[in-house]
This record gives C-alpha cells, structure tokens and sequence, in this order.
C-alpha cells in the first residue's frame, strides 16, 4: 500500500498524529486502510480521504478497517455520508474487514449489512471487488433492498446524537475523554446486553432530572471504576460518583 499523496490531509499535517491512511488503487476500486483512532478530531480528515477515493475510482471503494483501534459515531457518521455519495454516482462503498471494537459499533447501530455486497446480490463473493459497476447498480435497484436500506440509515443517522449526548453526560459528571466515556457506554452495553442506543437513552433522562435506576448507576459506576483501574497511577483516579437527580453536571452538551 502507499502512503497518501501530497496534498492528502492525513499527508499534509492535518489528521491526529494517532491516524494513518494508506490508499491503494487496482481494477477500478480504491482501497483505503485506516490505522489509529477515528474520532471527532478525525471525522473531517476521514472524510475528506474518502470523498478523494470515491473521485478517483471507477467502481467504488473498500474499507480496511482491521487496525482500526477506536471508532465512535463521528467515524461512522464519515462512513455513512461516504456511501451517499458513492450510490448517487454509481458507485458502492464497502468494508472488507474490520477490528472488533469497529464491528460492535456497526453491529449495535445496525448498519453493517449497508457495508456489504453480499444483501446486494447473491453473485458477488467475497473476493470479487471488481465486480462491474452495472452488476452493483442492478443490484442496488431492487425495491426491497432499498427500503431496508432507507430504514438503516435512517435509525443510524437517528442514533448518533443520542449516542454523541450521551458521551457528552459521561463526560461531565465523571470527568472523562471522549474515547473513555465511548468505552464506558460500550461497557455497560455489553455487560448488561442492551443495545448501546437503549444505554444512551437512560442516561438522557439524567439531563431531564430522573436519576439512573440503582441497577443502571452500580453498572455505569462498576464500568467508570474498572476504567480508572487500568489507568495510571498517577492519574490518581476519583471513585466514580452515581448520576443523581440533582447533579448539574448532567445537563446535555450544547
């Protein structure tokens, strides 16, 4: 794979230092590997690479996301918007692989199968990326698959601002970064195996003056305290505090 050419953003200085995209073209595709973190710092960088691929390819562009080591709504907000434009020139975006923590994401939010040829057409396998642009575009226009499309990205695009508001409340009332109150929701996500939506709309209604359930407080509590737990020492971290009625740090973000 190459380096990104002169003038590319992740080139000149513009991506996070912890981000890298390598872009690489053969028979009509783009393939862009994303290495590091993809967060609101990157989402203008990722973008701005994927609007570049989808110029320059005849067919469409494949994600390789397998080292890919933090992925929160802003990346998945750049992937969606990419696939926009992809299927209003023709063209398809898809990702041929991905990290677990990427797969969760797009897992939780239902929006992996619009990342994928397989719903589109029986036809195309796993290694057929070249497949022609008319076989996709045929397989793009069935009825069916398009209203499920439609949903999808809908309750994706319906999904990230609660997700993002939630990260926000985290953010505020434990002290955290964006990357750990996003580990944090994850956490709890998977520990009590709720949908991470379902876990960002409890914590929404802190911001309405209903405190947490005591369950919902010892799980955001027990996920905040082994997080401080794999911190530093010096970081010297506070025992988290659970989200109560009156607290006015849990006001939503503006």
């Amino acid at each position: 794979m190459s380096r990104p050419p002169v003038g590319h953003p992740a080139a000149a200085g513009a991506a996070p230092q912890d981000l890298r995209i390598d872009t690489s073209a053969r028979d009509g595709r783009v393939l862009i590997t994303i290495r590091g973190n993809i967060d609101i710092t990157a989402e203008q960088t990722v973008q701005a690479a994927l609007q570049q691929a989808l110029g320059q390819a005849r067919h469409g562009v494949d994600l390789d996301l397998s080292s890919t080591v933090f992925c929160d709504c802003c990346g998945l907000n750049s992937f969606l918007t990419a696939r926009h434009r992809a299927l209003q020139s023709g063209k398809t975006l898809t990702i041929r692989t991905a990290s677990p923590l990427v797969q969760r994401l797009l897992s939780v939010t239902g929006t992996w199968p619009l990342f994928t040829l397989q719903h589109c057409s029986s036809g195309l396998s796993d290694g057929a990326p070249e497949a022609s642009s008319a076989s996709q575009e045929d397989a793009l226009n069935g009825d069916e698959n398009l209203r499920t499309e439609v949903v999808q990205l809908r309750r994706a695009m319906q999904t990230r601002p609660v997700i993002d508001q939630a990260t926000g409340i985290l953010m505020a009332t434990f002290s955290l970064t964006a990357h750990d109150a996003w580990s944090v929701l994850v956490a709890v996500s998977q520990n009590t195996n709720t949908k991470l939506l379902h876990v960002a709309e409890k914590l929404l209604t802190t911001a309405q003056g209903q405190p947490l359930a005591e369950a919902d407080q010892q799980q955001v509590a027990a996920a905040v305290t082994a997080l401080g737990a794999t911190a530093a020492p010096s970081d010297s971290p506070q025992p988290p505090q659970p989200l109560e009625e009156d607290d006015s740090s849990c006001g939503t973000p503006s």
